[in-house]
């Protein structure tokens, strides 16, 4: 496997963000007590528990970097995840950034922000 990084982030309860993920195409591969991995192909989401997290005070981000864009944004928009500028979850559509990339931008229900970026 060639060297790769795995982001870690904060989760309030893991049923729900592993039910949350899983309507955006992501399986569950671990979970303890204290740590859940979750992937989607090659794009891999590690969660701590942080139950005291306020989502709207969060500062968690991360990049996940797609071959696919179309594909998960096709699964965020048919879970029922709004399209909205306030609340946690939304997500903001995929669109042309001024870095010349296409983003799209998803707050998850722990009030993590997860850029959604086409890979060239």
């Amino acid at each position: 496997m060639p060297d790769h990084a795995t982001p870690n982030l904060p989760a309030r309860d893991f049923e729900e963000t592993a039910a949350f993920y899983a309507r955006l195409g992501f399986e569950e591969d671990y979970r303890s007590e204290g740590w859940m991995i979750l992937s989607r192909g090659n794009a891999t989401l590690e969660f701590f528990p942080y139950p005291d997290l306020d989502p709207y005070q969060s500062s968690f981000s991360c990049c996940l970097r797609l071959d696919d864009l179309g594909a998960i944004m096709a699964q965020v928009e048919a879970s029922g995840v709004p399209d909205a500028r306030a609340g946690i979850p939304r997500y903001h559509p995929a669109a042309p950034d001024p870095s010349g990339l296409t983003i799209a931008y998803l707050i998850d229900p722990d009030g993590t922000l997860i850029r959604l970026i086409q890979n060239d």
